[in-house]
């Protein structure tokens, strides 16, 4: 699950303990092995740097599509609303969906963002001092869809509309894109996952390969190609330790690039500690590690680093950014793996700047 947000049950607790009793059970006392499907309306609490402190609502639905096939992996529909202290707002359906014996899997996502953020200027080594307030509204409709072809072997379909819009703080800058304005990505996607599970991994290795075309739709006038290629392992020293490896190489082509479709650095699955978007470019590449360990079946510790850059054309090693940190799990679907995410992340300290860092509150693992 990518860029989800921390639901807090405690506070369910409180307040409907007696309206949900088997609800309240399930996240802090019973360990349910059926396979049955999950309804949990939640509350919905969140905090990174990018956003400060987030409320809302959130309800996550997590189901098997066949319950007598052990390896169909699990499927789930999660809708977040949600408001911050830096007056950001934003809502979303998501599904990841697999069917019986995964033979398809299919994924959505729509929704709709008001979100001002700080823009720090294009290149690896931007500046604090250059940051910028933008105001940016965005509109995004995601499709895909992979079907079983070897044994796992997925190949498919990918589509991706987004529309951005900018308020007038861009008026004196020079920046390729400031109008905003809508594209269209769409191209074939390769996926090989042999993965226990596709929530809280213990063992095998998954790999995501995918490209396309860029066009442009409204108010835009660039058109290009992109590239993504993403890859993780997981390998258990033991019953309670894993150890997991994620890599990441991402790019767009094409002159004259909008700067909001260019690589940032840092969110609270990659690159940990940076904030997101401080640095962007053309491409992107990141590697990261985690040790996590299962102190027992609610809770586990895991420790995290990595290293990344973006550039724009050429790369050179001395480019690469340092991250580390570590975080709690809470798992509150036990059977399905499903857990609340705590992590600090700490990056580089720029010359004459206080070092990188950040905390976040996220649901379901980094990678």
């Amino acid at each position: 699950m990518k860029r989800i947000l921390f639901l807090l049950p405690i506070f369910l607790c409180t307040h409907f303990a007696g309206a949900q009793p088997r609800f309240i059970r399930k996240i802090f006392l019973e360990k349910d092995s059926s396979k049955r499907s999950s309804l949990l309306p939640l509350p919905l609490v969140a905090y990174s740097q990018e956003t400060g402190l987030e409320l809302g609502f959130a309800a996550l639905y997590s189901f098997y599509t066949d319950t007598s096939h052990k390896n169909t992996k699990v499927s789930n529909l999660y809708l977040p609303v949600s408001y911050t202290f830096k007056n950001q707002s934003r809502i979303s359906l998501k599904t990841d969906y697999w069917l019986p014996a995964n033979t398809y899997h299919l994924t959505a996502d729509i929704g709709y963002s008001n979100f001002p953020f700080n823009f720090y200027g294009i290149g690896n080594d931007t500046r604090s001092s250059n940051k910028t307030l933008l105001t940016q509204k965005r509109f995004h409709a995601i499709a895909g869809a992979e079907k079983a072809v070897f044994t796992h072997v997925f190949l498919g379909l990918n589509a991706d509309y987004e529309d951005y819009s900018f308020k007038d703080q861009l008026i004196n800058i020079s920046l390729p894109g400031k109008q905003g304005g809508g594209s269209l990505f769409y191209g074939p996607s390769l996926i090989f996952d042999n993965r226990n599970t596709n929530t809280y991994t213990l063992n095998g290795f998954y790999a995501n390969l995918n490209g396309g075309l860029v066009s442009s739709i409204n108010r835009s006038d660039y058109n290009g190609a992109y590239f993504n290629f993403d890859f993780r392992q997981f390998n258990s020293i033991s019953k309670k330790l894993v150890l997991a490896f994620n890599g990441s190489y991402q790019f767009t082509t094409g002159s004259n690039t909008p700067f909001y479709l260019l690589q940032t650095l840092g969110n609270d699955q990659l690159m940990r500690g940076y904030y997101g978007g401080r640095f962007r470019d053309k491409y992107i590449i990141a590697l990261q590690s985690e040790l996590r360990y299962r102190l027992s079946d609610r809770i586990a510790a895991v420790g995290f680093g990595g290293t990344g850059t973006v550039y724009n054309s050429v790369f050179t090693f001395n480019q690469l950014k340092p991250n580390y940190g570590g975080g709690l799990r809470y798992f509150f679907d036990v059977e399905k793996g499903i857990s609340i995410r705590a992590d600090y992340g700490v990056g580089e300290k720029p010359a004459g700047e206080k070092r990188q860092s950040g905390f976040y509150l996220s649901l379901g693992e980094a990678f």
